[in-house]
């Protein structure tokens, strides 16, 4: 799309880095980076440039990189609680392997379908992605033609880009987002229309 008379708004979504406990769900489990986790995420932005607004999730692993981020280049940070990931319900906690090895019938239907199937107490797909387009489109709607950084999580990256891209629920487990990974999307908007492109996936991150 030719960009025109459109305003530009760029949005840089950051997965944050390697957490403390390892490999466990932990959607609304608080933790904070691991040392590693830190380290990933200062090489994924050592060279960015043009951010005017940093924005984060509340959660810590998060939001205390956002906020050295924003104070690194004196720029606001903005905590959007929309933005945290979702509830994994009974699973928060427990280590992937684990929980694969003892409901892995669950485990497996939840990743083939999670419109459809919801991890036993969470917070089922369809409401988790509807909390993250509001508030997106919140979002978009203050900072329009601005250039953000959005720190944030895997889950709400699936989901931001399912929606931006039209792709069905079903298909968000086959996306690759790696920790301190960057997707960058550019919405066009003219005439109260929006018109998102997604510019770069998984530009920089640990791959794995």
């Amino acid at each position: 799309m030719a960009a025109g008379d459109a305003a530009i708004t760029t949005v840089d979504l950051l997965r944050h880095g390697a957490c403390e406990g390892g490999e466990i769900y932990r959607g609304r489990t608080d933790v904070s980076l691991s040392r590693e986790g830190w380290q990933q995420m200062e090489r994924a932005t050592a060279t960015a440039d043009g951010w005017q607004v940093v924005v984060t999730s509340p959660l810590q692993r998060c939001r205390s990189f956002a906020e050295h981020c924003g104070s690194r280049l004196d720029i606001p940070v903005q905590v959007i609680g929309g933005m945290r990931e979702m509830d994994f319900g009974e699973w928060e906690g427990r280590r992937v392997q684990e929980v694969w090895r003892s409901d892995a019938d669950l485990v497996s239907r939840f990743y083939d379908d999670p419109g459809s199937v919801t991890p036993p107490g969470g917070e089922p797909v369809a409401e988790a992605k509807a909390r993250v387009v509001q508030a997106w489109e919140s979002l978009l709607q203050a900072a329009t033609g601005q250039h953000l950084l959005l720190v944030c999580h895997g889950g709400v990256i699936r989901l931001l880009l399912s929606h931006l891209l039209q792709m069905p629920l079903a298909t968000i487990a086959r996306l690759h987002i790696p920790y301190a990974s960057i997707a960058r999307v550019q919405v066009y908007r003219r005439d109260g229309r929006d018109f998102p492109v997604l510019m770069a996936l998984n530009a920089s991150g640990e791959q794995r």
